[in-house]
């Protein structure tokens, strides 16, 4: 999974070697400002929709950008049996690129905890 570091009022997302091939970068610097709805979900690979940009193995992984034609444009780094991060964004707050953040890994429910923490201390 991506890294993912919450820095004073910034979400840092630091892909793996692998993904950054797919993503297309090496990092994503979110404002916890621009973050609408964060959630830990069982199955992240189930929210990646739309024409894409990226790399599929059906049902194992997906890494890319999804939504290239329409839709909410997603960045996505999951894989099947990791629980994920779903972030959704203002797109406009978070820099223009991305509606979604799909992310799996381990340490997502901890990480989803965190992130609804600083935004509720922030309201």
């Amino acid at each position: 999974m991506a890294s993912v570091t919450l820095i004073e009022d910034s979400i840092d997302i630091r892909f793996t070697r692998w993904e950054r091939l797919w993503v297309g970068r090496e990092r994503l610097a979110v404002p916890l400002a621009a973050v609408r709805q964060v959630a830990c979900v069982d199955d992240p690979l189930r929210l990646a929709r739309g024409a894409r940009s990226g790399y599929v193995v059906s049902g194992f992984v997906k890494i890319g950008v999804w939504g290239v034609f329409g839709g909410p444009r997603q960045l996505v780094a999951a894989r099947r049996g990791e629980r994920g991060l779903h972030l959704v964004l203002d797109r406009a707050a978070a820099g223009g690129e991305f509606d979604e953040v799909v992310l799996s890994g381990a340490a997502a429910p901890g990480i989803a905890d965190t992130i609804g923490r600083a935004m509720a201390a922030r309201s």
